[in-house]
């Protein structure tokens, strides 16, 4: 056994969670392949759609659109950095395929029976269903569709198929054949109208005899099919599928690597499933952005803009987003502004161009958030609070960031870790501001502070001006003078360290 796959083993034994025995559904996500063709050293599972790696943001698609957290994630190249990535949830397992990792034969029917390895087989019938972990755009509302649909029909095994909108040759995707009306003596095809037969690949569509239709055996009828009516067919395999459990691990030992490329496929479980007089059927996604997968950057950035509009739709008649193609709002904070919307009113929010506001952010009403300007990690944010421009806000997770009612912050200042500032108070241009566990930064009301001043880990009373000045671990008191006034802070500066160590040329 590698390095990397005791590496990959240790991390599942510490992350597993556990698979409720009782379930009626359990979700797989196939997160195993790397993506050569992404040309990245990260896997192709992790690159990002709109803040989230791609196979996270699918299984949290599965376990909300299943109604259920029970889910196997199955990782391979790269699996230490996918399985940290995903990370520890109830009821989620990961399984390790290690056959692509070792050389041998692998492909998604052999991280499928991988997966089905990873939970025992019930004494009740499951309905297992399948994700590809490279289509981040996946909702939980398509997974329940998919599901209701599923688990209301008569099928043993549903496809989730797509509708392909480019043009025709450069539909690279396997082609849905479906029972036609009438077979090729011109007879009905009865109840198995619209049926699928199997999933026709674009390169055996290529190979075809222009002049010679294919023809398959279906429940004793011959259907053909001609070679520009495949390359036509617009409805395609997304590699996303609902089984009937029992059935699933019956057929799934009969996969061979009897196909052009050499692996275990799942979807010659199409075939094995109607050989078995089991009922195959497929139901279209409604848009073709929710079933998109990439292998490619250019459909990864596609899937990006995609993700960006959906964010802009929603929120662009509640809050003002200055520039539509250029901001990031975590899909948590837009539930927040959602929610605020809905209990307080009006919430005059403001997102400048190139905002990046994180997903533990806490925004609240009448907020401006300048351009440029970055909220990463635990940040609170009070009524009426303006961020300037290019400001950087940000948190160790174990830390709070707070800024009270009516706090400003102009451009280009720095504020981070364990922080609060008091109502009213402003931060001028050039500022950087810390505050750490073991030294919190308290900053009192109606504090001004300004020029280029470093302070760490103080408390500091209402009321104060201080200006070009550096502050390390000390209480700053209010001294009032005698015209009532209170003493400003200026030019406090440390003694300087090191002067030995320069000396003229």
């Amino acid at each position: 056994m590698s390095q990397e796959s005791d590496t990959v083993r240790s991390l599942i034994e510490q992350l597993n969670s556990g698979i409720d025995a009782s379930t009626d559904r359990i979700g797989i996500v196939l997160a195993a392949g790397h993506g050569k063709r992404i040309r990245s050293e990260i896997s192709k599972m992790l690159h990002e759609i709109w803040g989230k790696p791609s196979a996270q943001r699918v299984a949290l698609a599965a376990q909300d659109g299943l109604a259920n957290r029970n889910q196997v994630v199955v990782v391979g190249i790269k699996g230490a950095d996918v399985v940290r990535s995903t990370g520890h949830a109830e009821g989620r397992v990961f399984a390790y395929q290690e056959n692509p990792v070792l050389g041998l034969p692998g492909g998604t029917g052999d991280a499928v029976r991988v997966a089905l390895e990873a939970f025992d087989p019930s004494d009740h019938e499951r309905h297992v269903y399948i994700f590809p972990g490279d289509m981040g755009l996946l909702s939980g509302e398509v997974v329940r569709g998919f599901r209701q649909i599923y688990e209301g029909s008569d099928a043993d095994m549903m496809m989730l198929t797509g509708r392909y909108s480019g043009s025709a040759e450069s539909n690279y995707y396997g082609r849905i054949l479906r029972v036609p009306e009438h077979d090729v003596n011109g007879a009905a095809s009865g109840d198995d109208r619209d049926r699928v037969i199997e999933i026709r690949q674009h390169f055996d569509i290529l190979d075809q005899d222009p002049n010679t239709p294919y023809e398959v055996e279906f429940n004793g009828k011959t259907y053909a099919f001609e070679r520009q009516e495949l390359i036509e067919t617009r409805e395609i395999d997304t590699l996303t599928f609902a089984f009937k459990e029992n059935a699933l691990r019956e057929h799934i030992a009969n996969l061979t690597t009897d196909n052009a490329q050499g692996e275990l496929q799942i979807t010659d479980l199409v075939h094995l499933f109607n050989e078995g007089g089991l009922v195959v059927r497929a139901t279209m996604a409604e848009k073709e952005e929710d079933i998109l997968a990439f292998n490619v950057k250019s459909v990864w950035r596609q899937m990006e803009s995609i993700a960006r509009a959906r964010v802009y739709e929603k929120l662009r008649d509640t809050i003002t987003i200055v520039d539509e193609e250029d901001f990031y709002i975590a899909d948590e904070v837009v539930d927040h502004i959602l929610e605020l919307d809905e209990t307080q009113g009006p919430l005059d929010i403001v997102i400048g161009k190139g905002a990046h506001v994180g997903s533990h952010v806490r925004l609240n009403l009448r907020v401006h958030i300048g351009d440029r300007s970055k909220l990463t990690g635990n940040i609170e944010l009070g009524e009426d609070v303006q961020i300037g421009v290019g400001v950087q806000l940000s948190t160790y997770p174990n830390q709070t960031l707070r800024l009270d009612d009516a706090v400003q912050v102009l451009s280009r200042n720095i504020l981070k870790g364990n922080l609060a500032v008091g109502k009213g108070s402003r931060i001028e241009s050039g500022v950087i501001m810390t505050g750490s566990d073991d030294f919190p930064l308290r900053v009192g009301k109606g504090v001004t502070v300004k020029g280029t001043s470093y302070i760490y880990g103080c408390s500091i009373d209402d009321g104060l001006y201080i200006e070009h000045s550096v502050l390390k671990c000390q209480h700053v008191a209010a001294r009032t003078r005698d015209d009532g006034s209170i003493q400003p802070i200026r030019y406090v500066q440390p003694d300087p360290e090191g002067l030995d160590s320069i000396q003229e040329l």
